[in-house]
């Protein structure tokens, strides 16, 4: 199978679970052979997380797919992502929101998802280089707040950027295991729902894992 077909077969078993139309053509849309390490170029449509760089991964399509969905998003949000990585969520999310600023700890996958960004031509996206349990709150509040690394607890950090309304998605729950949890913020209320079980690399850092 090659990669054009990989791709249509990986989109039409999205559909049996993603309902959200806009994420699946952003899905489409997006390349995510420019975003995995070559040796694994083959794999790209496959419905797995593969390594990069750093101990870190590109996730699961279907897991970026119903992340994507969780945030609702219309257009015109700005969108926080806390752990950058290759750059392929931070793709997806340039594609359906109206600005993207991504953090990421390590400088070398920063540069390297700035680059393939500025390739496909997104200039809707920033991408710093911090400690992401912290968020980036020179640019708060953010309409939708992402989370691509498992964290022990919600940040109280984060929540203080997401404005009213807002959607923060994350998973929370040990090193190795955790739920996805989607977050609403409506005043001094969280409402809080389990889209499922997950597992992801730790979120570390000051609100985050140790070490």
């Amino acid at each position: 199978m090659n990669l054009e077909e990989a791709r249509s077969e990986l989109l039409r078993r999205l559909t049996e679970e993603i309902w959200d139309r806009q994420v699946l053509q952003a899905m489409a849309r997006v390349p995510r052979e420019l975003f995995v390490e070559p040796v694994d170029q083959h794999l790209a449509y496959a419905n797995i997380p593969l390594p990069i760089a750093h101990g870190q991964t590109i996730s699961q399509p279907y897991i970026v797919a119903l992340m994507t969905q969780a945030l609702y998003l219309q257009g015109t949000e700005k969108v926080l992502e806390i752990g950058t990585g290759s750059g392929y969520q931070t793709a997806i999310l340039a594609e359906l929101a109206r600005q993207v600023v991504s953090v990421e700890r390590f400088e070398y996958l920063a540069e390297r998802a700035r680059q393939r960004l500025s390739l496909l031509g997104y200039t809707n996206v920033e991408v710093h280089v911090s400690n992401g349990t912290l968020g980036w709150p020179q640019s708060a509040p953010y309409r939708a707040i992402i989370v691509t690394a498992g964290a022990p607890r919600v940040p109280q950090e984060l929540l203080s950027q997401l404005d009213d309304g807002g959607r923060l998605v994350i998973p929370v729950g040990s090193r190795f295991d955790q739920d996805l949890l989607l977050v609403i913020k409506r005043g001094d209320v969280l409402e809080q729902r389990n889209l499922g079980p997950c597992r992801f690399v730790p979120l570390t850092g000051q609100a985050g894992w140790s070490g």
